[in-house]
């Protein structure tokens, strides 16, 4: 913070000697004999409104050294710039001895100014995304998935569907597996037996997949069923193909609907980011009978060492990542439940509503969306459960 004051107070009095300082970047870099993004970028630090927004914007320690050498012949006195190059320096010594280099000090930077944490988890995970993505060999512009409650026939359960929507799908090497895996979060007494839209077998397989909103032809899938879980690897995707890919599958009674409050447990639905994509969004859609008043928390979970995690699992709060995202109530009724990154989105969920039978109207929608998600990640919306009616009763 201190050496943030000395910054703004040495670079603001300096810049008052130099003509045109308050008259934008063009006229700032032009007098300066400076190019305009290191004009820009001095203009909006001696601009912030805290030191250590200032530390955050400000440009490098030879930048300024630069730019306080072009000042001199604006006539600005001896001391005033003596003190602005003292400043540079402690910044110097501060980029030098608290970080090591500026990547690092604006880790620290993050802990304390928004803007900063936005600005570097941004770019840690897209140089992520572009390191795990031709390691993989396989990148998707949007990878989405959602996850939709409604009540069971049995009024003791719900039926889960899974929506998974992959566009701008592409192989970056020869031999790179694409695969996308569906299971439940954990384990249950009754056999999990995932269906089509149309009732069948999911180990039927292409029936999973929705040909209306995928690319022509559509792209072959194979599936292998493994205990709970359920892998569709996808074949002959050939180098430079952008395909697009849109599955469904239903399990009908797939978690209990009701469950004692008093047992600290919480429903949830869960995507794992198992291909790295440029984009993400997660819905979760519920039943206006489900779940009641109800709005979902989020936890991102590091899948890494201990796998996929339960939300009920208190021993896996430590594997959480500390990232910015956050739920968004979408509202109720499909007509709210629009997308900018999935083509035809809300046409796929009207073609599903109809042909399942779910009024759209009865339907609330929660969303998490983000850039460059880290590969390897579990994104997890959950609810409080809901008491038993026999329970509400006595």
């Amino acid at each position: 913070m201190r050496t943030g004051d000395e910054l703004m107070a040495g670079l603001t009095k300096v810049l008052r000697f130099v003509p045109g300082n308050d008259a934008g970047p063009q006229r700032l870099a032009t007098e300066l004999g400076v190019d305009t993004v290191l004009a820009s970028r001095l203009l909006k630090a001696v601009r912030s409104p805290d030191s250590m927004s200032m530390i955050h914007r400000t440009p490098g320690p030879e930048p300024l050294r630069r730019v306080l050498k072009a000042s001199a012949k604006h006539g600005v006195p001896a001391d005033v710039l003596a003190a602005a190059h003292e400043a540079v320096d402690a910044f110097e010594h501060l980029i030098d001895s608290a970080a090591g280099d500026r990547s690092s000090l604006e880790a620290i930077l993050s802990a304390w100014v928004p803007e900063a944490r936005r600005e570097f988890e941004l770019r840690r995970k897209q140089a992520a995304f572009r390191a795990i993505s031709q390691l993989k060999g396989v990148q998707a512009n949007v990878f989405a998935e959602t996850a939709i409650f409604t009540p069971s026939k049995d009024g003791q359960h719900c039926d889960v569907v899974w929506v998974k929507a992959v566009s701008g799908l592409s192989r970056l090497r020869p031999a790179a597996v694409v695969k996308f895996t569906s299971k439940r979060g954990v384990e249950s007494p009754n056999t999990r037996v995932p269906v089509t839209l149309s009732g069948e077998p999911i180990d039927s397989v292409q029936n999973a997949v929705v040909p209306e909103f995928c690319t022509s032809p559509t792209p072959a899938l194979t599936a292998q069923i493994v205990g709970e879980q359920t892998h569709y690897l996808l074949e002959n995707v050939k180098l430079g193909d952008s395909i697009q890919l849109m599955t469904c599958e239903v399990n009908r009674a797939e978690i209990a609907r009701y469950v004692p409050s008093s047992r600290g447990r919480r429903a949830w639905s869960s995507s794992d980011l198992v291909i790295p994509a440029q984009r993400f969004q997660f819905d979760t859609i519920v039943h206006k009978d489900v779940f009641p008043g109800e709005h979902p928390d989020l936890r991102i979970y590091d899948t890494a060492i201990r796998g996929t995690a339960d939300r009920n699992d208190p021993g896996r709060d430590i594997d959480q990542f500390d990232l910015l995202e956050t739920v968004e109530h979408l509202g109720t009724g499909l007509s709210r439940f629009a997308s900018s990154d999935v083509p035809r989105y809300r046409q796929m969920l009207e073609s599903i509503c109809a042909q399942l039978g779910y009024d759209p109207a009865e339907l609330r929608g929660y969303r998490v969306s983000s850039d460059y998600p880290i590969y390897g990640s579990q994104y997890v919306m959950s609810f409080r459960t809901t008491d038993p009616p026999d329970s509400a009763r006595a």
